[in-house]
């Protein structure tokens, strides 16, 4: 029979060729279909972006100070509504773009690159075994025989060498609104022979100031610092790609205020009139101009009482969600998301001030306070500015980061401000 066929059909030979062609091509092509199935799918992978949802929570009420503040009259307190969207950004000269949202690696260890993060504590100090002790007996001595009131607390992680004109004036603002006051700047580079020298003028016009080397082991105890410091020593916890040091001073001031109490200011926000009025504040950086409601506050000024449950909540939010690769995920967004979420509920005891405060210009707009007069109408400008932030501004922070390197011009309001701040004006060179 296959014979007949094979007579009665010519393409016979063809037709079984192929047949057996394409049995044996068969695995070859699913397994190719396979690979470009995998292909498409992890090219979706690669280029999903995600989107997350947004907070869904409801405002709670939260008390905000009137933008006419004086610091010489009683103030009324508005109830206004918190914002809860906190909008997490870079400083403006740092652009990064991520097309897939980034875990939180803070907590995970990653190779060592450069410099160990016990080399670097031991640049910032407060993490050997000639600390222990020195700092909790020489702040305690400090303030048992100054006797004042009230207390403020600085940090500098930096070098002595980098420590300019502009951080001395500020300690020269804070001894001219509050001559009475103690000042501990806990610094490392500042507890030392040539830091001695730096500050030996406030010294000898009997200003009560001291250099303390940080020991971050008792600063932290009984905090939830503590826990996370430890992880860090021990290489637990990725330091990340912001400076260390800056991650520190954001939780140094707040176990500072915790432990002891007082008022903590930044190197580069200079008082401007007594801070006595204020109890347990922080400032809004800035506020929404169409709900009135904050919707940034900053953590360069904090007024604390001692083991203020606030503070405590800081401390937490810290250990427990720090980022090292975030710029401000630790500091002014931190206190950002704690205030949001602790606003109505009982137990704390606290008020929000308006930017005003501390913070009358954005960083966006601080070079503008640089400025001398261009003419009249910008002669008046100044002028009325000038007046404004006299009147309503308990400091102003002038945002190192956006005008270090910017020269303080003849009549601007920077210069009068200058003149309002400083002790030892005619040696001030008014260059910041």
């Amino acid at each position: 029979m296959f014979k007949m066929i094979k007579q009665h059909h010519p393409n016979f030979q063809h037709t079984k060729t192929s047949f057996f062609g394409f049995m044996f091509l068969l695995p070859t092509s699913l397994f190719a279909l396979s690979l470009l199935l995998l292909l498409a799918f992890n090219g979706f992978s690669v280029f999903y972006i995600y989107l997350p949802g947004y907070l869904k929570s409801s405002p709670e009420p939260i008390k905000l100070l009137p933008e006419n503040l004086s610091g010489e009259k009683t103030v009324t307190k508005l109830v206004s509504s918190v914002m809860y969207a906190v909008k997490e950004e870079n400083p403006p000269d740092v652009s990064k773009t991520h097309l897939v949202q980034k875990p939180n690696i803070s907590m995970v260890p990653r190779p060592k690159q450069g410099r160990s993060t016990r080399q670097m504590l031991r640049t910032l100090g407060g993490s050997g075994t000639k600390t222990k002790g020195v700092f909790a007996g020489k702040v305690k001595a400090f303030f048992q025989n100054s006797k004042c009131k009230p207390r403020f607390f600085m940090t500098w992680i930096s070098s002595i060498e980098s420590l300019s004109d502009r951080e001395l004036l500020a300690i020269q603002s804070v001894f001219k609104s509050h001559p009475k006051a103690c000042l501990v700047i806990v610094s490392n580079s500042l507890d030392s022979e040539k830091g001695s020298l730096v500050l030996k003028p406030f010294l000898d016009l009997e200003f009560k100031l001291i250099a303390v080397n940080p020991d971050f082991d008792y600063i932290f105890k009984n905090t939830h610092a503590e826990t996370w410091f430890n992880r860090l020593k021990k290489g637990n916890v990725d330091p990340g790609e912001v400076a260390l040091g800056q991650n520190l001073s954001n939780l140094l001031r707040l176990a500072l205020l915790y432990k002891y109490g007082g008022v903590y200011i930044d190197t580069d926000v200079l008082v401007l009139k007594s801070f006595s009025p204020l109890r347990n504040v922080i400032s809004a950086q800035s506020v929404d101009p169409g709900t009135k409601n904050w919707s940034r506050l900053n953590n360069a000024v904090l007024i604390f009482d001692q083991n203020h449950p606030l503070l405590f909540k800081f401390i937490q939010e810290f250990a427990l969600t720090f980022d090292g690769n975030r710029w401000g995920h630790n500091g002014p967004y931190l206190v950002s998301r704690v205030v949001a979420r602790v606003t109505g509920r009982s137990g704390f005891n606290f008020t929000v001030l308006p930017p005003s405060a501390f913070y009358p210009v954005d960083w966006t707009r601080i070079r503008s306070l640089f400025q001398g007069p261009r003419n009249e109408s910008h002669s008046n400008w100044l002028k009325v500015k000038l007046k404004q932030i006299r009147r309503q501004s308990y400091a102003i922070h002038l945002w190192n980061r956006q005008s270090k390197n910017v020269e303080v011009q003849e009549g601007s309001i920077i210069h009068h401000i200058v003149s309002d701040c400083c002790i030892f004006c005619n040696s001030s060179k008014f260059k910041f």
